[in-house]
This record gives C-alpha cells, sequence and structure tokens, in this order.
C-alpha cells in the first residue's frame, strides 16, 4: 500500500510539472510531440531533401532526472530561457509567442527584420554568433545558451549541426522549411513552444492563423478564373521556378492563381533557363517573386529580355519586398511564415482585387 501511494504521488508530481500537452499536429508532416508521464517526445523527420536521419528530443522537466531513454536521444531540460536562434524563421516564432526576452544570440544579423531584435542587437543584448560562414564558436560558448535553434541542408560544407554539436553545446535541428503547406510552416510555432513552455500560447497563435486561413480560401473556391502565375527569377543564368509541390505553389493555389508549373512534382526549385520559362510564361497574367528587385528598372537593367514577359509590359509584377530591412531582411520569411494568412490576403487582393478590396498589401509590393 505505501508503495503504491508513493507510486502515485511521484506520477501525480511528474504530471504537474510536466508542460500541458499540446493540440495535435494536423498540418504538420515533419515533426510530432508525444506526451509521457516523465517527458514529451519531439521527433523531427526530413530535415532535408532524401534524407532518412531522424532526430529525437526528451524534453524533461528541470527538477527530474531523466528517464531511461535510447542513446540517440537527446535530452533538453525544459522550458529553455537562453536560446540561439540560427535561423530567422525562429524569431517570428518566438515574436508571435511573446517570448523574444529568450534570445541571446542570432546568426546573420543583417538578414533580421524584426525591430524589436534589431535594437537589441545594436545594445548588446543579444549577440550575432555569425558572419556569413564564420560561425564565434568563443561567443557562442559564453553565451552558454540552453538551446540553438538551427536546420540542415545536408551540405557539409554548409550545414551547421555538425560544427555546432562539437561546442557540446544542446543544438536543435528542425524542417520547417521542407513542409509543403503554408499552415505546416507555421504550424511550427508548436515545436519552438513545446521547449519553452509555451504550447497553450501556440495552440491559441495557430487556431487563429489556421481559421482566418480557412475563411480567405472559401474567397477563392469559387472563382470563374484563375490567373496565370509566373514565379521568381534567374540568378547566374538559371531560372529557378518552384515546384508544384511546393510552399509557393499551394499558395498560389488557393488564392485562386494558376500556377504554370503546378503539374510538376518537385517540392523544391526547377533549374530552367529563361527561353525555356518564356516559351510557357511569356503570356503570363501575373509575375511575382522575382529575385529582390524593388523596380522595374532595377528588373529590365538585369537582362533586357524580361520586357518580353507580358506581366512586364502590362505592370502586374510584385515582389515580397514590401517589408525589407536596410541589411537585406525580409519579414516575410519571419512574421510571414507564422501567419500565411496574412501573405495569402496580398495574393489574393493581387489576384483577384474585387474579392479584398479594401485589403493594404503587407507583405507584397508593385514595381513601378
Amino acid at each position: 500500500m505505501h508503495w503504491f501511494l508513493a507510486s502515485l504521488l511521484l506520477v501525480g508530481s511528474l504530471a504537474h510539472s510536466l508542460p500541458a500537452a499540446q493540440s495535435p499536429i494536423r498540418y504538420a508532416q515533419n515533426f510530432e510531440i508525444e506526451d509521457f508521464t516523465t517527458h514529451q517526445l519531439v521527433t523531427v523527420r526530413n530535415t532535408f531533401r532524401n534524407s532518412e536521419q531522424v532526430y529525437r528530443y526528451a524534453l524533461v522537466p528541470p527538477d527530474q532526472h531523466p528517464p531511461e531513454l535510447a542513446d540517440n536521444i537527446q535530452v533538453v531540460h525544459t522550458p529553455v530561457a537562453r536560446v540561439v536562434a540560427m535561423e530567422t524563421v525562429d524569431i517570428g516564432y518566438l515574436d508571435a509567442l511573446g517570448q523574444l526576452d529568450v534570445l541571446v544570440g542570432v546568426a546573420t544579423a543583417d538578414y533580421i527584420s524584426n525591430p524589436q531584435v534589431r535594437q537589441a542587437l545594436n545594445d548588446g543584448q543579444i549577440q550575432a554568433i555569425q558572419s556569413g560562414q564564420a560561425l564565434d564558436v568563443e561567443r557562442l560558448l559564453q553565451l552558454q545558451p540552453d538551446l540553438i535553434l538551427t536546420s540542415t541542408i545536408g551540405d557539409p560544407a554548409f550545414d551547421l549541426p555538425a560544427r555546432l554539436a562539437r561546442t557540446g553545446l544542446p543544438a536543435l535541428v528542425s524542417a520547417s522549411y521542407m513542409e509543403q503547406h503554408p499552415l505546416a510552416r507555421a504550424e511550427w510555432i508548436k515545436f519552438v513552444a513545446a521547449f519553452i513552455g509555451q504550447g497553450e500560447r501556440a495552440d491559441e497563435v495557430f487556431e487563429q492563423v489556421e481559421a482566418r486561413y480557412l475563411e480567405l480560401i472559401q474567397l477563392t473556391e469559387g472563382v470563374e478564373t484563375r490567373p496565370t502565375v509566373l514565379c521568381g527569377a534567374p540568378y547566374s543564368g538559371v531560372w529557378h521556378v518552384p515546384g508544384g509541390q511546393s510552399y509557393t505553389a499551394q499558395h498560389i493555389k488557393d488564392a485562386g492563381g494558376d500556377y504554370l508549373w503546378r503539374e510538376n512534382p518537385q517540392q523544391g526549385g526547377v533549374p530552367l533557363d529563361i527561353e525555356r520559362v518564356f516559351l510557357r510564361a511569356a503570356r503570363a497574367d501575373f509575375w511575382i517573386n522575382p529575385s529582390g528587385y524593388r523596380s522595374m528598372q532595377a528588373l529590365l537593367s538585369a537582362d533586357g529580355r524580361f520586357a518580353r514577359f507580358q506581366p512586364a509590359r502590362a505592370g502586374t509584377v510584385y515582389n515580397s519586398t514590401r517589408q525589407v530591412s536596410p541589411g537585406g531582411g525580409n519579414a516575410i520569411w519571419e512574421s510571414g511564415i507564422v501567419h500565411p494568412e496574412d501573405v495569402l490576403a496580398d495574393l489574393i487582393h493581387i489576384f483577384h482585387p474585387e474579392l479584398l478590396p479594401q485589403h493594404q498589401l503587407i507583405y507584397y509590393e508593385q514595381l513601378q
């Protein structure tokens, strides 16, 4: 009897120290969260194309000893209080959770658009720990973060996880960029929230995002005409158009557009030369996301052949550059990932202005 009561007390104590269970993952395909009496288990997969590696993290309260776990499971004591973000998208998640104060370090500081984080960098409250491919290991060790948020593309020349592992600091690999649906990428807010004890807040944010996104989709479901859409611009002579199974293709479809490469089965970019793109897209109705160009003069100066595309002549070229920081950071890759409903509203207003006549563009601008 004494043993039974002690067991009940132990289980009760663990239950109270663990964070509340989060809502089920509905859209994201590359992570899951499982609840156990002693810990939460977070699993991450598909971290880059054709990757078979799986990452597992056991989230254990700080006052509890880790349970017996498999050797390939990394223990993280949560909630963490000091975070380094190697990707700007994680700044978007932390901001939406109201948890920017946990940031102590960031990579590629010039590409951050969040004004609060930029100010904290200027004030020295947040440290820049990477410039280009040069990782400041000494500064990183001085910061002693509880967690480093990063990702991998499967290229040892550019990937950081291996270098971070050598520091002995806890590095967490995510795969949000590999998701195909805008709501799936937004749902990764639950992943970040699990490590900082903000699961309930993440559920609240995502439910609002999902509700508005689905509401907007209903506006475009019955459109009679879907304008054709060209996307991207060439770099070093190669035009990587988004594959038909990509995040961008899904956004265009949901906004009532007809993406010209919608039937392509790829998720990533499809390399093409400009002439092949011209053959299919010369008479497109809209051209969006033409690299970093913010004016028609800059776009046409880069390659005079762009003037042959109908959108260049008709003035229907739009880019997601309305919120670009002086260093080149773009809010669409921070807050826009967390709030795909705002990106969707922009695209609907561009393709079908009659459906959202009062909408003011948030991320996109028309090139003049």
